[in-house]
């Protein structure tokens, strides 16, 4: 019901910003992958009363942007950074012009992805972070008021580990029980997956984390065999009840799927970021924002911008999504922490009391690298299944030849990461 009842207000507000083509230059077009943006763009519209906003949603925002001939003026989503695509975007620098402390409000690492030749073309907008959760009873194992590393994950989870002839009945975590953790583990060793006609990674470190999850898996828990019992029999129930439970101790998320669980069972259970390297990776999703240099509309598509990016702003659409019960399903901003770290810690607090304390420093998060924009592809289907046989040994097939086969099969070619071919 709560997933209707969005969509449904999406197709009302989206209706409704339709409205708006009697306009020209004082209406700017915004296609987006994150629909909450017709929230966004309403309260815009009714904040005042020369420009307005028209929302168009769209699952691939990339490619229907670069592939499109109409004009479009704004553009927020995933994967849109490319050092390939900067002839599309025009400078965002009179945000900063217009207020040059609001770029001390951002992730420092995150808006430097963004800037190319020393100018702004991308802002971020909304990024998540990688979540390892536990009950709240466990609290005062856990070392870090905001972090918690892959070691001291093994070693409270082996300690955790109980057996009953022979039999785990107790186990603290595996990396095997999550794909997405798996790939967090590459990010964390430093595989640096990045673009480069289509992909590049370091082999070395992606044999390393391999390693390193092969030997969790064999020194604490006993073997893939020993998981895989334990898991057919326990894991009908989803992680956060067995964390609950005290079957598990831990278990992996992303902070937008944590944050949109039920109060009920949120408030049982408490979490840290998961860091290593003296870093929190920051999820390879992360939204962008970004304006067109074939917008019809620049002046409207500015006073967008600035209204956007502003705490004042962002604390509104937080408050309004609460009142739509959007916040039951899409969390924070454009389902992310939002990328002012100045909003993270004054106003989030105030819709997620469980961040108070709990924010990490502003510094320790690492931005993805630029990824090509078939890159939801390539890691579901290639480095994904690549890292879970890997980690139990079941196929030595070097991820380059599985990335080539797959481009081979799939008869796909690329100039500088974008796809030409589907």
């Amino acid at each position: 019901m709560k997933c209707k009842r969005f969509f449904l207000f999406l197709t009302g507000a989206l209706s409704l910003l339709s409205a708006c083509n009697e306009f020209t230059d004082n209406a700017a077009v915004l296609l987006t992958d994150r629909p909450e943006f017709a929230l966004y763009a309403e309260q815009f519209n009714v904040s005042q009363s020369k420009y307005k906003v028209e929302v168009i949603y769209k699952d691939n925002v990339a490619e229907n942007f670069y592939n499109t001939k109409e004009a479009l003026d704004i553009i927020v989503g995933r994967w849109l950074k490319s050092a390939s695509t900067l002839k599309y975007w025009q400078s965002l620098d009179f945000l900063f012009r217009k207020n040059p402390e609001l770029k001390e409000s951002f992730y420092p690492s995150l808006l430097a992805l963004g800037r190319f030749d020393n100018r702004q073309y991308l802002v971020p907008v909304s990024f998540n972070l990688p979540i390892i959760i536990f009950s709240e009873n466990n609290d005062s194992l856990i070392s870090n008021p905001f972090t918690i590393g892959l070691e001291e994950i093994k070693t409270l989870g082996k300690n955790f580990n109980e057996e009953k002839n022979n039999v785990y009945t107790r186990m603290g975590f595996s990396p095997s029980w999550n794909n997405n953790f798996l790939f967090e583990m590459a990010v964390i060793f430093n595989v640096s997956f990045r673009e480069n006609d289509p992909l590049d990674w370091n082999e070395d470190a992606l044999l390393e984390a391999i390693q390193y999850i092969r030997d969790w898996i064999e020194e604490a828990n006993g073997g893939i065999k020993a998981e895989d019992e334990f898991f057919f029999k326990y894991f009908f129930d989803p992680p956060p009840k067995l964390a609950i439970a005290n079957r598990i101790l831990f278990a992996y998320m992303d902070s937008g799927a944590f944050f949109t669980m039920s109060n009920e069972t949120r408030t049982n259970l408490d979490f840290r970021m998961l860091s290593g390297g003296g870093m929190i990776p920051v999820s390879e999703d992360a939204v962008y924002y970004g304006l067109s240099k074939k917008g019809n509309s620049k002046k409207a598509a500015q006073e967008f911008t600035v209204w956007f990016f502003s705490e004042e702003t962002q604390m509104l659409l937080l408050e309004k999504s609460r009142e739509k019960h959007l916040s039951d399903t899409i969390f924070g901003i454009a389902n992310g922490f939002s990328a002012m770290h100045t909003v993270n810690e004054n106003v989030f607090p105030l819709y997620y009391p469980m961040l108070l304390g709990h924010m990490p420093p502003a510094d320790l998060l690492a931005a993805p690298n630029i990824l090509p924009k078939n890159w939801i592809d390539i890691k579901e289907r290639v480095i994904i299944p690549y890292l879970h046989d890997a980690c139990r040994g079941a196929n030595e097939m070097p991820l380059k030849q599985r990335l080539d086969d797959w481009l081979r099969i799939n008869n796909s070619s690329f100039n500088g990461g974008r796809q030409l071919v589907p």
